[in-house]
């Protein structure tokens, strides 16, 4: 289940199942009270007896999203709002409702502030890890930074040039080893998979001889070098 959280661009977030854990309400309820708000914010002037029925794109604008979570077999909705819109919700709840809510809030809140070092031996430690990661991230920065003024499109072997590899041939090899790259019913010429395509890595052209060829986009090429660094081949 999906809690109050802090999700990846740090905005803190709490589900609709947890409000209604928090509130003693149904889950049923609170995603109607949901549907309400957004149908009020999006139709001030009008009765919500008259506002059309809640369509999710209605919640553009609003920091809140919608998405399924699984129980017994069965996919249901679940909405996630951003702080502003938990409290909006929760305006006309019991004031004991309420509070549990916002003592909720504060508590991620509170886990979510910087721990700073208590000791000298921390501080270094804090250092050290610090240090560390930088040193980790180092050549994934390098390497994205060396494309950014590149060529958007480079063929297989650009690409190995730039990973240090001896030529193309040594590239698909790894690619073909590691696999979902190329799409191996193609006998002819190396052709992506419609994944590997969709995911915005690579694209099909077709060369003057009439020909199909494979180039890898720069979001492609950084993929193929964090690809081949996690298998250990770089």
């Amino acid at each position: 289940m999906k809690n109050l959280s802090l999700a990846d661009n740090k905005v803190l977030t709490m589900s609709s199942r947890e409000i209604a854990e928090l509130t003693g309400k149904t889950h049923s309820n609170v995603k109607r009270d949901i549907s309400a708000m957004i149908l009020q914010l999006n139709y001030p002037d009008r009765r919500l007896q008259d506002c059309p029925t809640f369509d999710p794109s209605e919640l553009k604008g609003h920091g809140i999203t919608i998405g399924t979570y699984e129980h017994c077999g069965n996919l249901y909705d679940i909405f996630d709002l951003d702080k502003r819109y938990t409290e909006l919700l929760i305006t006309g709840y019991s004031v004991a409702l309420r509070l549990k809510v916002l003592d909720r809030l504060a508590e991620l809140e509170g886990k979510q502030a910087p721990q700073l070092p208590q000791s000298f031996a921390e501080a270094l430690q804090l250092a050290a890890d610090q240090a560390k990661q930088l040193e980790l991230a180092a050549p994934k920065v390098a390497f994205v930074d060396n494309f950014v003024e590149r060529e958007s499109l480079q063929n297989a072997t650009q690409v190995a040039q730039s990973l240090g590899l001896k030529s193309a041939r040594a590239l698909n090899a790894i690619l073909d080893d590691i696999g979902g790259v190329y799409n191996g019913a193609v006998k002819r010429g190396r052709v992506f998979t419609v994944k590997f395509i969709n995911s915005g890595y690579g694209e099909l052209k077709q060369t003057d001889a009439g020909y199909p060829q494979s180039l890898f986009t720069t979001k492609g090429i950084v993929h193929i070098n964090e690809l081949l660094i996690s298998e250990g081949y770089i």
